[in-house]
């Protein structure tokens, strides 16, 4: 067998070093505000799981394992009361299912990442989601470890916070008035720097638009779904009518 010198090589496992350390370093400043609100958040969530009777090491695992904060709320409802599994499944589906339209929108960006794809997925919560749909990998930099170490950072900041809250929670006495109000302020924080670095503001005007009107019409019990929903239309409409422009475009160029 003959070796042709001009065919690219392998990359070996020192050269693969500094293309996963270049994603994280431009994953990096992305996940800060979410280290933020993560640790606030989570600081919330350990110190609750503390006071209904779950101690650090339980509130670990949920972290680790299940990684869906409103779902991790919920949770300490159903561990504290007498549980009902069709209860637990329908709340459960009802508030996680705009992952469905999450996952929708990534199928193409997630499409060629190979083995990190079921680690990217378990990892799409919300604000994952809004990172990588709206920030693309800096040239020189593989696409699918940026949005690895985007999601693995994420991950990791929400361990962090739990498990630094139900440290806490165990050391000293913590009244949890108020500290819900840490995720409203996580979204506004993403949602002025997404504004800030987009140079369209169509989808931004869609989201509120869709979402107001979902709400004066079904409540804020019963608006989320509607509001997904008319958001994954407008915006594939709007997309089509893009592509088609595009296309008269060119035809209509010499």
């Amino acid at each position: 067998m003959t070796m042709n010198i001009d065919d690219p090589q392998p990359a070996t496992k020192t050269e693969k070093a500094p293309k996963k350390m270049d994603a994280l370093k431009a994953a990096f400043p992305h996940t800060i505000p979410v280290f933020t609100g993560f640790t606030f958040l989570g600081l919330a969530y350990g110190i609750l799981m503390y006071k209904s009777g779950y101690g650090v090491g339980w509130t670990f695992l949920f972290s680790l394992l299940v990684f869906a904060g409103s779902g991790q709320y919920l949770a300490i409802t159903f561990l504290t009361t007498v549980f009902n599994p069709l209860h637990a499944l329908l709340m459960t589906l009802m508030i996680n299912a705009r992952h469905l339209f999450y996952g929708i929108s990534m199928l193409e960006r997630y499409r060629n990442t190979g083995k990190l794809k079921p680690y990217l997925i378990f990892g799409l919560c919300d604000e994952t989601f809004s990172i990588a749909c709206t920030t693309k990998a800096q040239e020189g930099v593989e696409d699918r470890w940026f949005l690895f170490f985007i999601t693995l950072l994420d991950h990791m900041y929400w361990i962090f916070g739990s498990v630094l809250g139900g440290l806490l929670g165990a050391a000293i006495p913590f009244n949890t008035t108020g500290l819900d109000f840490v995720l409203t302020a996580l979204f506004t924080v993403i949602f002025v720097d997404q504004w800030k670095k987009q140079g369209g503001r169509r989808s931004a005007a869609i989201g509120i638009l869709s979402s107001v009107a979902s709400l004066l019409v079904f409540g804020p019990d019963g608006f989320l779904l509607p509001a997904m929903a008319v958001i994954l239309v407008a915006l594939s409409l709007l997309r089509l009518y893009d592509k088609s422009r595009k296309n008269i475009i060119e035809e209509s160029t010499p």
